[in-house]
């Protein structure tokens, strides 16, 4: 089954809205009252609809954060029931200091489709849907895989460009693509956007690679797979009470690397609303008594791959 397209405008709206929420402390360098702001009004914008919701991908664990928690039902109780992810604010920081980047984004899918993940770190890789099956793995060494990126896109090595956070936790990675004379791009934070950056060659990104946050790669999976892009990840378990979360998730194999279709099975739909400027669409903008949004949307069933701008009432 897929989920029907008109869900587009609603979860859209919902966003926007996250978005302009937070968009009021943008500079202002406090991310707790930003997150605040978007995780009520996508509380309160997501139970006006006619749905079954269930946050299975929740916010604030490890920023200690206002959160949408994990297990949350949301929505009139009517309806089609859905499994939700939500990040209200993606990029606390660069919404606290006028950054690039800072968006507001919830994918959704049927009941069970979403992978159940816990608040805790994921090692991921992701690439175009240009690669040949097989080429990249996350097991593979990091100079195997780039030389066969360049050999699927029929480039230089040297004129690759990898996407990864910026964090001590990837020195290894940006000391290997620096003796290798490949392009970098290093993101503060942010990595659901850093993620999408592979799907179209406008964003003049060959690759995202690193560790970062395991429900912002389930998030980011979403609209990977709507563009039959790569993505692998494998949670990284480190902590006793990461490790009996899981357990209780009933996640079995620790140490398992999940494939897209294991993260995503099915239909789903993804929006994103921007919150400052950034890669993937501009922040807020306000006109007299309205405010202008900007969302980056797919949704599978239907092949949609889009930006939507939208004028809406300030509230």
């Amino acid at each position: 089954m897929s989920l029907e397209i008109s869900f587009i405008d609603l979860f859209e709206s919902v966003t926007s809205k996250a978005a302009f929420a937070a968009s009021k402390f943008v500079g202002k360098n406090d991310k707790i009252s930003a997150d605040k702001a978007a995780v009520d009004v996508m509380r309160s914008e997501i139970n006006k609809l006619d749905i079954k919701g269930k946050v299975v991908i929740g916010e604030g664990e490890l920023d200690e954060a206002p959160m949408l928690y994990i297990g949350e039902e949301l929505g009139t109780k009517k309806g089609i029931a859905i499994d939700i992810a939500v990040d209200p604010v993606e990029g606390t920081n660069l919404v606290a200091k006028n950054l690039p980047g800072g968006i507001s984004v919830l994918a959704i899918s049927e009941k069970g489709n979403l992978f159940n993940a816990p608040e805790t770190y994921m090692n991921k890789i992701a690439v175009g849907n240009d690669v040949e099956k097989g080429a990249i793995d996350i097991d593979y060494d990091l100079k195997k895989n780039l030389s066969n990126l360049a050999d699927c896109k029929n480039k230089k090595i040297s004129d690759l460009t990898v996407c990864l956070l910026d964090r001590p936790r990837h020195l290894k990675i940006i000391n290997t693509l620096d003796d290798l004379n490949i392009n970098k791009k290093l993101i503060t934070d942010g990595d659901v956007t850093g993620a999408l950056l592979v799907t179209d060659k406008r964003f003049n990104v060959d690759m995202f690679i690193g560790i970062g946050g395991g429900p912002e790669g389930v998030i980011a999976a979403s609209a990977l797979d709507a563009y039959g892009c790569f993505f692998q990840g494998r949670f990284l378990f480190t902590e006793n009470n990461d490790i009996k979360r899981a357990k209780s998730m009933g996640i079995k194999d620790l140490n398992k690397k999940y494939e897209i279709n294991e993260i995503v099975s099915g239909d789903s739909i993804f929006v994103a609303t921007g919150i400052t400027d950034g890669d993937l669409t501009k922040g807020i903008k306000i006109n007299k008594n309205k405010f202008i949004s900007q969302t980056f949307i797919t949704h599978k069933s239907s092949n949609t791959k889009e930006i939507r701008i939208n004028e809406s009432e300030i509230f």
